[in-house]
């Protein structure tokens, strides 16, 4: 069983910055993947930015120059340093990890969200 943990939500007002953070306990091998995802209101979940376990970094063009991922294997943790922040980033972001399981099976697994409020 793999858990991740999201934390570092909220209100924030425009032009200001949250670090959200996202922990994964439980029984796995390693974690290959992570990644933050978000989703609007009555949309489909999208990528924001991954980071594989060479560091090689992918984000979307939205967010490109303003939000950085970062992962501390260490502590099996993943952040996204969120600056800049504009009232369209107003989203719940989720959590991802590809985990290679005892079983040396790749999984995806989900965080259950964190709401992010962008306004004044």
């Amino acid at each position: 069983q793999v858990q991740l943990v999201e934390s570092g939500g909220g209100l924030v007002q425009p032009g200001g910055s949250l670090r959200l953070s996202c922990a994964a306990s439980g029984n796995f091998r390693s974690i290959n993947a992570m990644a933050w995802y978000r989703q609007f209101p009555g949309k489909q979940r999208e990528l924001v930015a991954a980071i594989t376990t060479d560091s090689d970094r992918n984000y979307a063009d939205s967010v490109k120059g303003r939000f950085t991922i970062s992962r501390d294997n260490a502590k099996n943790t993943w952040y996204l340093q969120m600056n800049g922040l504009k009232p369209e980033d107003t989203a719940v972001y989720y959590c991802n990890a590809e985990v290679l399981t005892t079983s040396y099976f790749a999984i995806n697994f989900w965080g259950k969200g964190t709401l992010v409020t962008v306004s004044s």
